[in-house]
């Protein structure tokens, strides 16, 4: 089976910390020179200073950008593509504040739709030339089961979510005659600050302790736990590989069978 990544360039974005930060991880193990992406350049450095360099004459950078502002974030990546073009994005972006569908203000949804989908088209045009060129393209989305069985109170992020997840599908068949897959991996309950996050609002909200709420939510899995980054970020990884592909326009849950849809 062939996971060498060796001589790809991959850019991963929201690589700071959990999935993403993982995901890096994993892509240099495989021999990826990896550029990590997000807003805080001081803790993307220490990410590039730890990622793996075993394969030899591996380049590893950063790029702090903010997916909010699309017209920079294009630039400074087709500022990176001139001399290093990409061939594996993995389109990662922290999800929206929790709340009802019904209760959330319309700019929310606005401001969602421009981070996840529009930060993701920009994205993609700016690495689309050097995937083409190169006969080798890897898209990944980092999205969330919500796309099959929507969560409560993550009304705006169930709904954005939905929209990358139908542009992924889109572009899978678009893009394939080119060498170029795209997929998108759905985590569930991983053991990143966004679940923290909205367990401590679970319990602000319920009255309960967060033990509480964690238990909870554990018993929803039949794994019996919830899962570690480096879990999500192997079955990304993959999706990344010359093995795979022939693997084009899936939706992998990731999330130790919680989910109940096929």
């Amino acid at each position: 089976m062939d996971l060498d990544l060796t001589g790809k360039h991959a850019l991963v974005c929201g690589a700071s910390e959990g999935i993403g930060r993982a995901t890096a991880m994993e892509l240099a193990a495989l021999g990826a020179d990896v550029t990590v992406l997000a807003r805080r350049e001081a803790v993307l450095q220490d990410v590039v200073n730890a990622l793996p360099r075993s394969h030899g004459g591996q380049r590893h950078g950063l790029v702090a950008a903010d997916m909010d502002a699309t017209a920079t974030l294009a630039a400074q990546v087709q500022a990176l593509v001139i001399d290093a073009p990409v061939h594996i994005l993995i389109n990662n972006t922290a999800g929206p504040p929790a709340g009802t569908a019904a209760d959330a203000d319309p700019a929310a949804f606005t401001a969602a739709f421009q981070r996840h989908l529009i930060g993701g088209q920009t994205l993609l045009q700016a690495v689309l030339p050097g995937m083409r060129e190169s006969g080798y393209g890897r898209l990944v989305n980092v999205i969330s089961t919500s796309v099959r069985e929507p969560i409560a109170n993550l009304g705006v992020s169930n709904t954005v979510r939905g929209a990358v997840a139908s542009w992924a599908k889109t572009l899978a068949g678009e893009l394939a005659g080119d060498g170029i897959t795209v997929n998108s991996v759905l985590p569930g309950f991983t053991e990143t600050g966004r679940l923290a996050s909205l367990i401590a609002g679970n319990a602000q909200r319920s009255g309960r302790s967060q033990d509480e709420v964690a238990a909870g939510m554990r018993a929803l899995v039949p794994a019996g736990r919830f899962g570690q980054p480096g879990e999500v970020a192997a079955a990304i990884a993959f999706l990344c590989t010359p093995a795979a592909a022939y693997i084009n326009g899936v939706v992998l849950a990731v999330d130790g069978g919680r989910t109940r849809a096929l």
